[in-house]
C-alpha cells in the first residue's frame, strides 16, 4: 500500500515492536507533535517511538478459574512446577511472553531478563525452561481462546490478555483470577501511514483518540490502561486495579527494540522448537 503510494487507511493500532519495525523501514510517518497538540511527555515509553503515540497498555498474565483450582498459581514459577499444581497449561503460540516468564522462573530478575535474552546462552536457556513443561501445554493463538479454554477446563491455567479474563468475569459471572506476577506489559500505538494523502484528518483523529478523556472513556469497556498518563486521574476507582498501569501490576515492560530486532529469528527458532 506504501510502496505503491496507494494509501487507503489513515491511522492503523500498531503493537509496539511493529511500531518501531515499520518506522525504520519507512512504512510510517514521524509523529509531528506539535501538529498533534499533545504533550509527548505525557506519554508512556512515548520516548522509545518516533512513529505512534500509545494508544493503550495491555498485559500478557497468567490467569485461572477459583473454582476449579482454588489455590491458584501466585509466582510465575508456579506455570512450570508441574509437581505442585499438576495439569494443562494454556500458552501463546508464540515466543513472546513465554521467553520471559521461563527466565524469570529460572531465576533470572526481571531486570535483566532481556539482557540475557540478547545472548545465545540466554536464548538456550529459556527454551530448555520451556522443555519441562511443553508436553504439558495447550497452545493459543487469538486473544478469545484463554478463556474458553478455562470455562471448558482444558488447562487449569493459561496466558491471557488482561482485558479479556476481566471482560469475562464481567459479562459471564465466571470466577476467573489474574495473577499479576511478571505481567508483561505490552504497548499499542496510533501510527499514519506514510503517504496518507488525509494527513490532517489522521492527526485530527488522533489528536482526539489520545487525549486524556477518550483513553479514560476506553477503561469503560476493556480493562487496558491508558498511554497517556493524565487519563488515569479520570478513571473509575473502581476499574483501576484491574488495569495493567495498576502500580503494583506493573511486572516487566516488554522491550519493543528488542522484540523488532530479534522477534523473527526468535519465532524461526521457536516454530522449530514445537515441530520436535
Amino acid at each position: 500500500m506504501v510502496e505503491s503510494k496507494t494509501v487507503s487507511w489513515d491511522v492503523v493500532d500498531v503493537g509496539q515492536s511493529a511500531a518501531i519495525r515499520l518506522c525504520d523501514e519507512g512504512i510510517l510517518e514521524t509523529v509531528d507533535w506539535k501538529k498533534l497538540g499533545l504533550d509527548r511527555a505525557k506519554f508512556m515509553a512515548a520516548d522509545k517511538y518516533d512513529c505512534g503515540v500509545p494508544s493503550h497498555v495491555s498485559a500478557t498474565v497468567i490467569a485461572y478459574d477459583k473454582d476449579k483450582l482454588g489455590n491458584g498459581p501466585k509466582t510465575i514459577a508456579d506455570l512450570f512446577d508441574l509437581q505442585k499444581l499438576p495439569g494443562k497449561r494454556g500458552l501463546l503460540k508464540d515466543p513472546y511472553a513465554n521467553l520471559e516468564w521461563a527466565l524469570i522462573a529460572d531465576g533470572v530478575d526481571i531486570k535483566d531478563v532481556y539482557k540475557l535474552l540478547n545472548t545465545p546462552e540466554g536464548v538456550d536457556r529459556a527454551f530448555k525452561k520451556l522443555d519441562t513443561i511443553k508436553k504439558d501445554v495447550v497452545w493459543w493463538t487469538s486473544g478469545a481462546q484463554p478463556p474458553q479454554l478455562l470455562a471448558d477446563g482444558q488447562v487449569i491455567m493459561t496466558a491471557a490478555y488482561n482485558g479479556r479474563i476481566y471482560d469475562t468475569v464481567k459479562n459471564s459471572g465466571k470466577h476467573f483470577e489474574i495473577m499479576w506476577d511478571a505481567a508483561v506489559i505490552g504497548f499499542n500505538l496510533w501510527a499514519i501511514p506514510k503517504g496518507d494523502p488525509r494527513l490532517d484528518n489522521a492527526y485530527k483523529f488522533i489528536a482526539f483518540a489520545a487525549s486524556a478523556q477518550a483513553q479514560a472513556d476506553l477503561t469503560k469497556y476493556i480493562a487496558y490502561g491508558p498511554g497517556n498518563r493524565d487519563a488515569m486521574a479520570l478513571v473509575d476507582p473502581m476499574i483501576l486495579p484491574q488495569l495493567p498501569t495498576a502500580p503494583d501490576h506493573m511486572g516487566i515492560e516488554a522491550d519493543a527494540a528488542f522484540w523488532a530486532d530479534k522477534g523473527n529469528d526468535l519465532r524461526q527458532r521457536f516454530t522449530a522448537w514445537l515441530a520436535k
